[in-house]
């Protein structure tokens, strides 16, 4: 016998929304979403040239997807971490321009209050580079402030650095690393 009406109307709606999500999720990459999309206007034709072109992926470099924060004086003590932080994902999007390229790059992330965790607002060191071998084209570290509510479960967040400029042409040598970086700060 088959399924009531209700259930296959049900799962063929549940089925269309999460095509609709995922759709809006893929377009959010190209230059015309507005979003992480690279730039132009709303209305701006992709070029055929801007679908083929290389754009370096950003990728986390071993040891830099988490950090911790601790109580002064308590440094790798597990008692007294006051918060713990983790990068989930990272993406970005690329323009080609005169002679360079720009990029967008976007961190998704989380935070985690440890036994001394406290609401407030809390500040993570977050590097953004781009390499060449031994050549740095680009490097940047941000100090990100998030702001905890509630101590009782996790807190997302989501950094963009829409400035990442790099000079001459880009070729599959160069690397896109994102991370956390105690620093120094430049």
């Amino acid at each position: 016998m088959g399924r009531p009406l209700f259930i296959r109307h049900s799962a063929a709606a549940f089925i269309l929304l999460g095509s609709v999500f995922l759709a809006g999720c893929q377009q959010g990459a190209t230059p015309n979403a507005g979003g992480l999309g690279a730039g132009g206007a709303q209305n701006e034709p992709i070029r055929e040239s801007e679908l083929r072109a290389y754009c370096p992926p950003a990728t986390l470099r071993d040891g830099t997807a988490y950090f911790r924060t601790y109580e002064r004086g308590s440094e790798g003590n597990p008692d007294n971490i006051v918060y713990q932080a983790s990068i989930a994902d990272v993406t970005r999007a690329c323009k080609r321009g005169d002679g360079s390229m720009t990029m967008t790059v976007a961190v998704a992330g989380k935070v985690v209050p440890g036994p001394k965790g406290r609401t407030g607002t809390i500040t993570m060191p977050i590097r953004v580079a781009a390499v060449r071998g031994d050549e740095v084209l680009y490097s940047q570290l941000f100090r990100h402030s998030v702001s905890i509510a509630d101590t009782s479960g996790a807190t997302q967040f989501l950094f963009t650095d829409p400035n990442v400029v790099i000079p001459g042409q880009v070729d599959r040598g160069v690397q896109l690393i994102v991370g956390y970086d105690e620093g120094p700060y430049e």
